[in-house]
């Protein structure tokens, strides 16, 4: 009886199943009418900054570039609040990639929002310690007790966590007050503070007298420098995969120019230019780097290794509640996609 009920209802159910339209495959969806990128304006001037890779990209209008075929517009919105103020952007959908600082970036994926890293933007960025002169600062150990400025929230906090932790010392040894580098740099010029833990903007203090520079990360074999990302929000990732992709492809063009030493002055003029800064503290600063290795965007085991290391100090310093593996935050297929297709393109010539 049931192989008689299967024959008679199987050519009934193939007609009925034959009627039904098919379903229609997964629609595209439509391209974005822009991309939204942010980060910390560096600048000492009028006009943004955001220093490195950010500065080539809006010079050469490289991804204004990639996108024009798409009618995609390219919006860049500079912060001077830095990391914790690119992090709220993030938060609020007001974003959809950004070039952070590790801590920033840090920050924001121990506190929830989807990100993920998706280049290397810059390593070993050297922090230099800042003091009043005659002060009889010469050494990390010397600030116990001191005043000193640190620009909370920011890469600045980590590295100099990173710095203090490498002499056996913390935050809670000294008297921190939150400033950003302005703030920072006029408190100490007016003496209204020991010291400050910056970056390559207090050359600029020490050429005028107003500061001593005793210790800076390279002195303590790269404890306290600092590493920065591009990351993008899970959202865009998962919805416009091509375009991620077309977009560290052409900040791939980017970072060659910069990697190439050929570049190196017109590097450090683009910057002095953009940002208002003096063009001798740039040169000081970038002299003893290798801008290959500086420059490198893989999330290669080195960079990968540093910003664990930030983790897990940052979650020590209680700078976040909880740790978390960066193996499980990275997204390296963009940019390892983007370094095959310039090797094949090398090869084809």
């Amino acid at each position: 009886m049931n192989t008689v009920l299967r024959r008679l209802l199987s050519p009934l159910l193939v007609t009925l199943l034959g009627g039904l339209p098919l379903a229609a495959p997964a629609a595209e969806p439509a391209p974005p009418e822009v991309i939204r990128i942010a980060v910390p304006d560096l600048s000492a001037g009028n006009t943004p900054s955001g220093g490195g890779v950010v500065d080539v990209l809006r010079h050469q209008r490289l991804l204004e570039n990639a996108f024009a075929k798409d009618g995609i517009r390219i919006d860049w919105h500079f912060f001077k609040g830095a990391g914790p103020a690119v992090n709220e952007a993030l938060a609020n959908g007001q974003a959809d990639f950004a070039y952070l600082g590790d801590l920033a970036a840090i920050i924001g994926k121990a506190s929830g929002l989807d990100t993920h890293v998706l280049s290397a933007g810059v390593r070993g960025v050297k922090s230099y310690l800042g003091v009043v002169p005659g002060s009889g600062i010469h050494r990390l150990e010397d600030l116990k007790g001191k005043r000193v400025a640190v620009f909370r929230g920011t890469a600045n906090q980590l590295s100099f966590a990173s710095a203090l932790a490498s002499q056996g010392l913390s935050e809670r040894d000294l008297k921190v007050i939150n400033l950003d580098f302005n703030a920072s740099n006029a408190a100490l010029a007016a003496r209204q503070i020991d010291a400050t833990w910056g970056l390559s903007n207090l050359l600029s203090l020490r050429e005028r007298g107003l500061v001593e520079l005793p210790v800076n990360s390279r002195d303590l074999q790269g404890a306290g420098s600092t590493q920065a990302v591009l990351v993008g929000t899970g959202e865009f990732i998962g919805k416009y995969p091509e375009l991620v992709q077309r977009l560290v492809s052409a900040q791939q063009q980017a970072v060659n120019w910069l990697r190439d030493e050929r570049n190196r002055d017109a590097y450090v003029d683009l910057v002095a230019s953009t940002a208002s800064w003096p063009r001798s503290v740039l040169r000081d600063d970038l002299a003893q780097e290798n801008l290959s290795h500086y420059f490198d965007p893989r999330l290669d085991s080195e960079f990968v290794g540093l910003l664990q290391q930030g983790v897990d100090l940052a979650a020590r310093e209680r700078l976040i509640r909880r740790s978390f593996q960066v193996s499980d935050w990275i997204e390296p297929r963009f940019i390892d996609t983007a370094l095959q297709q310039q090797q094949a393109t090398q090869a084809a010539r």
